[in-house]
């Protein structure tokens, strides 16, 4: 695993919560199985009226954001204390990453697939703390 790799797993292990023990990629694998595959966790948006901002991540264009509230109301049951602010920060971005034709091809992407999108997500932003570009 590399410096930005390992970085990247410790930044986001305490955005949920400070311990980097807890995988972000099985959270939100879990999150999607208990939601039915990507297929059903649209549906969840959907039925929350945020339909709108998920075909938006799906799609090819620009994603539309939710703060955490708006994901706590379409996303019930789950640890919100834990998973709200990484659902809110990362999931626009995960979901346009595994939808990268503009619709849902697989539609419950593996764990490992959700762990190299993540940390490729958190590796650019803690690239971009640092002065970022490639040597």
């Amino acid at each position: 695993m590399g410096l930005f790799d390992s970085l990247a797993k410790n930044a986001l292990g305490g955005l949920l919560g400070g311990s980097s023990k807890q995988d972000p990629a099985a959270m939100l694998s879990g999150l999607l199985n208990d939601a039915g595959g990507l297929q059903g966790l649209m549906g969840q948006f959907q039925k929350a009226g945020f339909g709108e901002q998920f075909a938006s991540w799906v799609g090819t264009g620009e994603n539309k954001p939710l703060d955490a509230e708006q994901v706590q109301s379409a996303v019930l049951g789950m640890q919100t204390q834990t998973v709200l602010p990484l659902l809110a920060q990362f999931l626009p971005q995960v979901i346009d990453k595994l939808t990268p034709k503009g619709q849902i091809d697989d539609n419950n992407p593996s764990g490992g697939q959700i762990q190299s999108v993540l940390t490729s997500l958190i590796s650019s932003s803690l690239g971009g703390l640092f002065g970022g570009g490639k040597r």
